[in-house]
């Protein structure tokens, strides 16, 4: 079986991958600001980056990484058929 990866700038599929895994849009918390998201992630539930990840809206994850320019890399299923949590960031410019 294949373990396919796929790149999207899709709000909506991103958002679906990650609830569909229990995934909430966090972001690194030394990195935030008043008014910056910082460096953004998908924090998984039994995966949590303890006190090091924060929760936000879906609103600023999305609206931090349009402004970086991202895409998202995602695999639906590992190699051996279970559901994939493997996720990253990319550059748009790289997702192509």
């Amino acid at each position: 079986m294949s373990a396919e990866s796929h790149a999207t700038t899709d709000h909506e599929e991103i958002r679906r991958w990650a609830e569909q895994r229990g995934g909430k849009p966090a972001t690194v918390t030394s990195t935030r600001s008043d008014d910056d998201a910082g460096i953004i992630r998908i924090d998984f539930p039994g995966y949590s980056g303890g006190s090091s990840l924060e929760e936000i809206t879906w609103e600023e994850w999305f609206e931090k990484f349009d402004e970086q320019g991202l895409a998202f890399l995602y695999q639906e299923k590992t190699a051996d058929g279970e559901i994939s949590n493997f996720n990253k960031l990319i550059r748009r410019d790289h997702a192509e």
